[in-house]
């Protein structure tokens, strides 16, 4: 569990990025496409590393709603009707110190799989 807690989380005007500041001082910006490619779904990560997919086609995707799930993290809807990840303080925390590494992981796999971003 984490021990830095979200301050603010702020959509932009245009639904295309996802701010989160923590009590840390630490703030982090997430694109959507970022968000929706990577989200903690099954549907995406799947049950096991066996079973992670790589979705291409989001580049342009927005985020429609976010709800709160308990204290503990969000639930984020797109515009592709995607909405079943829940987002926890930690992912945020975790994926925005390590969300270029992250990225390039991203683009790689993309690559490798004949994807684009669409």
């Amino acid at each position: 569990m984490t021990q830095a807690w979200p301050s603010d989380i702020r959509l932009s005007q245009d639904k295309k990025t996802l701010a989160v500041s923590f009590d840390t001082g630490e703030k982090y910006e997430f694109s959507a496409e970022f968000l929706r490619v990577t989200s903690p779904s099954a549907e995406v990560q799947g049950h096991n590393a066996d079973e992670k997919k790589t979705i291409g086609g989001k580049r342009n995707v927005e985020i429609m709603n976010i709800e709160p799930v308990g204290n503990y993290a969000v639930r984020l809807s797109f515009t592709d009707l995607h909405d079943t990840g829940y987002y926890t303080w930690d992912y945020f925390l975790q994926s925005g110190k390590a969300k270029d590494e992250i990225w390039q992981t991203y683009l790689s796999e993309l690559s490798a799989k004949g994807l684009n971003r669409g």
